[in-house]
């Protein structure tokens, strides 16, 4: 059974371990069977590629590595600060999920 993860693609979140800890990005991409996610100019790494239509030179290409969901934070809308998430039924019986911070609805 997967973990349910609380970060979807076009979040904002902040990585609060690791080599990038403070900084803050978009995210662009969730693998929900590795637990990971990639963000945007977070994690990046030097690949080195073969020359290809995309890259008729080739050479060293520096791109985004995902980065484990533990060590990401979702921003909190209202604050602009690392916050923990939560899931609660609004108004319309619908269920969404919502900053433990400041209680506002994430969308």
């Amino acid at each position: 059974m997967q973990k349910k993860i609380n970060i979807k693609k076009g979040d904002t979140v902040m990585v609060i371990t690791g080599e990038s800890k403070g900084q803050k990005g978009r995210v662009l991409e969730v693998d929900r069977e590795k637990e990971r996610v990639l963000v945007d100019s977070i994690n990046m790494v030097s690949k080195h590629t073969k020359p290809n239509a995309k890259a008729p030179q080739g050479g060293i290409v520096k791109k985004e590595a995902p980065v484990h969901v533990s060590n990401l934070m979702l921003i909190d809308p209202a604050s602009g600060k690392p916050t923990r998430v939560g899931r609660k039924l609004n108004d319309k019986s619908k269920l969404v999920r919502y900053s433990k911070k400041s209680g506002e609805e994430i969308k």
